[in-house]
C-alpha cells in the first residue's frame, strides 16, 4: 500500500479552493500549477491520491500566506459535506450513534486518518489516527479534520455537545489564540493523542433531528459502498490497513487471518501472489512508524521500541539501522529541526 492508495475526495479540495478564491487568490493557476483543473474537482467521482493532495495543499500554503489556511477549510467543513456519511449522522438518535457511523464510515470520505471514540471514566474521547505519516501537511490537514467533526456534532446536537477540550500532538503554531476562537474551546499542543474530549454523558443526548428510516437507508448505502471498496482493495492492502490501525497491538498472521475469514494458509499465498508477506507488510509498517515517532519526538527510544512491538530495545535499533543505515539516535538527531 501506497501512498497512492490514500485519497481523498475532489469534494474537499473544492473547499480549499473555495478558502482561496474568497481571499481573492486564482484558483485555476492554483490549481494548473498542481497538474489538475476545476473540471477535475467538478466531477463527483474524482479522487486525489495523497501525492498530489499535499501538492496541492502546500501550494494553496504559499500563495495564501496564511498558515492557518487548515482552520478556515475546516470551519467550511459541514455535515452536508460528509455525503452519506453526514447523512447519517444527522439522522442518527444519539450522539454516540452518529460517532459509531463516523468511526465505520469514515474511510468513505479519505483514507488517511481513522477515526475513534472511547470513555475514560466520566471523560468521552474522539481520536484521529494518521494512517500515514502526513508530515509538512500534517498540521492543516488535521486541523481542518478534526474541526469538521466537531462542526458535525455542534450541528447535529444543536451546540448541546460541550467539547471539552481539542489536543493536538504537533508544537503550538504561532497562531495558538485564534485556533482556540475558532474551535471555540481550549486547544491544546505537544499532546499524545489528536483529538477532542466531552463528558461521556454526551454520548447518550438524544438528537432532536433523528429520523429513523432515514437513518437506516443512508447507513445501507454507506456499508455498500464499503463493501464494494473492500472488495476491490488487494490483500497486501488490506493487511497494511490493518496493521496501521492496530498499531498498538500488531495482530499475528493467525488472528488477521480470522479478522479476514480465511486461513493463515490462504492469507500467506495471496500475499506471495501480490509479492509481499505478512513479515514484509508489518517491517514496513514499523519502518513507517517509527520514522514518525522519531521525527515528532512525542517519544523516548525505549517506548518507541514498545510501541512497535520489540521487547528489546537492541532488536529496535538494530531494525532501524537496517532500514535507513544508521542508528535511531542519529537519525532523530538529524531530522531535528533548526533552533531560529
Amino acid at each position: 500500500m501506497q501512498d497512492d492508495d490514500f485519497t481523498t475526495p475532489a469534494e474537499y479540495v473544492r473547499l480549499i479552493g473555495d478558502q482561496l478564491r474568497s481571499m481573492g487568490l486564482d484558483v485555476d493557476a492554483w490549481l494548473e500549477r498542481c497538474g489538475t483543473s476545476a473540471l477535475e474537482l467538478a466531477d463527483s467521482h474524482r479522487v486525489f491520491a495523497y501525492p498530489q493532495l499535499r501538492r496541492l495543499i502546500l501550494e494553496a500554503l504559499a500563495i495564501a500566506r496564511e498558515p492557518a489556511l487548515g482552520l478556515f477549510v475546516g470551519e467550511r467543513l459541514l455535515a452536508s459535506t460528509h455525503g452519506m456519511v453526514g447523512a447519517a449522522a444527522i439522522n442518527s438518535n444519539t450522539v454516540g450513534q452518529a460517532l459509531d457511523i463516523v468511526e465505520r464510515f469514515a474511510r468513505l470520505r479519505t483514507s488517511l486518518i481513522t477515526i475513534t471514540h472511547e470513555v475514560d471514566g466520566e471523560e468521552g474521547r474522539v481520536l484521529f489516527t494518521q494512517m500515514l505519516p502526513l508530515g509538512d501537511v500534517q498540521r492543516p490537514l488535521l486541523e481542518a479534520i478534526v474541526l469538521s467533526i466537531k462542526n458535525v456534532l455542534d450541528e447535529i446536537t444543536l451546540g448541546a455537545c460541550n467539547v471539552t477540550d481539542v489536543r493536538f500532538t504537533f508544537p503550538e503554531p504561532g497562531y495558538g489564540s485564534l485556533a482556540r476562537d475558532v474551535f471555540g474551546c481550549p486547544v491544546r499542543y505537544d499532546q499524545e493523542w489528536t483529538g477532542f474530549s466531552a463528558p461521556s454523558s454526551s454520548l447518550e443526548l438524544p438528537l432532536k433531528l433523528a429520523d429513523s428510516a432515514a437513518f437506516q437507508e443512508a447507513a445501507q448505502i454507506c456499508q455498500r459502498e464499503l463493501d464494494r471498496i473492500a472488495s476491490h482493495a488487494s490483500t497486501s492492502a488490506r493487511v497494511r490497513r490493518l496493521l496501521l490501525e492496530k498499531q498498538n497491538g500488531f495482530p499475528s498472521l493467525q488472528v488477521a487471518a480470522r479478522l479476514f475469514h480465511m486461513t493463515e494458509r490462504t492469507l500467506h499465498r495471496r500475499l506471495v501472489a501480490e509479492g509481499t508477506s505478512y513479515r514484509e507488510l508489518l517491517e514496513s509498517v514499523r519502518h513507517t512508524l517509527a520514522v514518525e515517532h522519531l521525527k515528532s519526538g512525542r517519544f523516548g527510544m525505549d517506548e518507541i521500541a514498545y510501541r512497535l512491538g520489540y521487547t528489546d530495545l537492541a532488536n529496535f535499533r538494530r531494525a532501524f539501522k537496517r532500514w535507513e543505515g544508521v542508528p535511531p539516535s542519529v537519525y532523530r538527531e538529524r531530522e531535528k529541526p533548526e533552533a531560529g
